[in-house]
């Protein structure tokens, strides 16, 4: 699976480990940045640059990454067709991709851990679309763009 991720630099170490994470399980990642740690940047840009690639197809999935992950969520949304999920723990991850078909995981750097935020990619990666009553829910969405 290729995957594109991206973070300002409040999710940056984050990113890393997860990048590290995907890597190792043998998935291909577009690292969309930021690349420098120590530069101050605006997560509305990473946001909306994952979720456009995502879009574009270069990845099936995304993951973005804030300080707390909700503005990187509330950027990634605005792009058209991205179904963002702010998810704190596995839970949310499997509900996200089986109810919600979300296409872009949203994490907060400075509120999950490394573990748990392996866990939560894990759940989200591994978790397919259950379609149904909840294809229905994701078409009305999308209709009200």
């Amino acid at each position: 699976m290729r995957i594109c991720i991206g973070s300002d630099h409040a999710g940056f170490d984050l990113k890393e480990a997860v990048k590290a994470h995907l890597l190792s399980l043998g998935h291909e990642v577009e690292d969309a940045g930021t690349h420098d740690p120590g530069a101050s940047v605006d997560y509305p840009d990473y946001g909306n640059l994952v979720g456009s690639n995502v879009l574009a197809g270069l990845g099936d999935l995304g993951i973005v990454i804030c300080g707390t992950g909700i503005g990187i969520s509330i950027a990634a949304n605005k792009v058209r067709g991205v179904r963002a999920a702010l998810c704190t723990d596995p839970y949310m991850a499997r509900m996200a991709r089986a109810h919600n078909n979300a296409n872009v995981l949203a994490m907060g750097g400075r509120v999950v851990g490394v573990g748990l935020a392996l866990e939560i990619v894990d759940a989200f990666l591994t978790t397919p679309f259950e379609g149904g009553r909840h294809g229905l829910r994701v078409e009305k969405i999308e209709s009200q763009i």
